[in-house]
């Protein structure tokens, strides 16, 4: 005749210490995921705004119009239009893309940072604001502006190379620069420290 063996399974202290030990990792690996997911944000959010303002330069050539990257910094979005001189009057009108709005936590900003990177600016700033049919500028904007060759310009319609957006989590910021050549370079550096590095 034949027994069976008992069955041994996991004492409760055994499964105690094994979600003990589970949890404890856990806790450690929470808050590193968290700043990989914040720098992942803002990443993803810099390598956007650099492929509007170069969809904006290549469309201004196709198009042969004047294109704007229209950054509304009130509502941390942006988004792209063309000068339709057809219109009656002539005026800005939206591309049919969407708006893109910033992840959580991220802004046109620049924090406490008072340079700008090297040989780009002279001065850390914004680009100027956006301005209306009529030559008003639109407060809490910031625009990029391309001629139908696909040169940078500034509100008055002048060769500029001194257009640059910032975005930051405050943690880290990204800079969009825009040379007259027109040459256009992604940016970082810590948010508490001026050591730009192209990216």
């Amino acid at each position: 005749m034949r027994t069976s063996a008992p069955q041994a399974g996991f004492s409760t202290i055994e499964l105690i210490a094994t979600l003990g030990i589970i949890g404890v990792v856990a806790a450690a690996a929470i808050p590193s995921m968290s700043s990989t997911l914040a720098d992942l944000r803002l990443r993803g959010d810099a390598r956007g705004v650099h492929n509007a303002v170069a969809l904006a330069k290549m469309r201004a050539a196709a198009h042969f119009t004047r294109e704007r990257l229209y950054v509304d910094r009130t509502t941390n979005s942006y988004h792209i239009e063309y000068w339709d001189k057809n219109a009656s009057p002539a005026d800005w009108k939206d591309e049919l893309d969407p708006t893109v709005y910033l992840q959580s936590g991220v802004t046109f900003d620049y924090g406490n940072l008072s340079s700008p990177p090297l040989n780009t600016q002279i001065t850390l700033q914004q680009s100027p604001p956006c301005k209306t049919r009529t030559g008003s500028d639109i407060s809490g904007t910031s625009c990029i502006i391309f001629s139908s060759r696909g040169i940078p310009l500034d509100g008055d319609g002048n060769i500029t190379g001194n257009s640059a957006l910032y975005i930051t989590d405050g943690t880290g910021t990204y800079g969009v620069t825009l040379s007259a050549t027109p040459l256009v370079r992604l940016w970082w550096t810590k948010a508490s420290d001026e050591g730009w590095i192209q990216r």
